[in-house]
């Protein structure tokens, strides 16, 4: 039963949260099924399971919870923007390097904008490397999205660890640093993971706008999708591995700047702030 529970769950998370699996795989929702057939009786048994074992339990902090408790007095680093007297958003791109990626980096270089990359290790570290070298020398963010997009609430400890340790390691070797920010596959996570987190010395980055570009080549929607959603301390999830989203980011800088947004990094997000491992930053 409560295997079923936990597919029904994450079929849910998955249609929520907006990131579906690595490759645009769009798998029958046969979670939703089993919550709409099994009504009343599988709610009451996701409530207790959640109760019970803590499947899907975690905090989370907000960007401007993390300023916050850098203290009020904190200055930010020299030149760099503040977030608590400017409207900051970040924009973040996963499942990367693609073949997409050198005209995604062309772009953000045209328009003065730094992003955060949550890289994926199989097929795409280890085949473009020197893109994920470019990202890091341009001044993106390169972060971790696992090495082959496991779901990590599904899987053993070591299996995470596993799944962390790999791409970290890999992108040290290529930019000579290790990375500090990861995020879940699915956006899926527990107080296991946060804790497997904290001992791998990683902070994990969930998002606030999705466009739901891995069900869509347009870009006029994804772009669309992306400014109906957008907000003061958002981060904007998307992926240059599909078609139409690359496309969609020309309008999306320019429109978020008309408004008066200013486009940081994660990290550029929270300070002075620092990102803590084992901690859950959601908008």
């Amino acid at each position: 039963m409560l295997v079923s529970i936990k597919k029904a769950l994450g079929a849910e998370t998955r249609r929520k949260n907006g990131d579906m699996p690595a490759g645009g795989a769009t798998r029958p929702a046969r979670g939703r099924l089993l919550v709409r057939r099994a009504g009343p009786a599988l709610a009451t048994a996701v409530s207790l399971a959640l109760a019970v074992g803590g499947c899907t339990r975690y905090d989370t902090t907000a960007p401007s919870d993390a300023r916050a408790q850098a203290g009020a007095d904190h200055p930010a680093p020299l030149g760099a923007v503040d977030c608590r007297k400017v409207k900051c958003i970040a924009l973040t791109f996963d499942a990367g390097p693609s073949g997409n990626s050198p005209r995604l980096l062309d772009i953000l270089k045209e328009k003065h904008v730094h992003a955060t990359f949550f890289l994926l290790g199989k097929k795409h570290i280890e085949r473009y490397p020197q893109l994920v070298k470019r990202m890091a020398a341009e001044g993106h963010e390169v972060a971790s999205h696992t090495w082959d997009h496991r779901i990590l609430t599904e899987i053993e400890p070591d299996e995470v660890r596993a799944e962390l340790n790999r791409p970290d390691a890999a992108i040290e070797k290529l930019i000579g640093r290790r990375p500090t920010l990861m995020r879940p596959p699915q956006g899926r996570t527990n107080e296991e993971v946060n804790d497997i987190c904290r001992e791998l010395g990683l902070a994990e980055v969930l998002w606030s706008v999705t466009a739901k570009d891995y069900l869509t080549t347009d870009s006029d929607l994804i772009r669309k999708r992306v400014l109906d959603q957008a907000g003061r301390d958002g981060i904007i999830l998307l992926h240059d591995i599909y078609k139409g989203t690359v496309p969609a980011v020309p309008g999306i800088i320019d429109a978020l700047k008309a408004r008066g947004y200013v486009f940081v990094t994660v990290p550029q997000l929270l300070a002075p702030g620092t990102a803590k491992p084992g901690t859950v930053y959601k908008p």
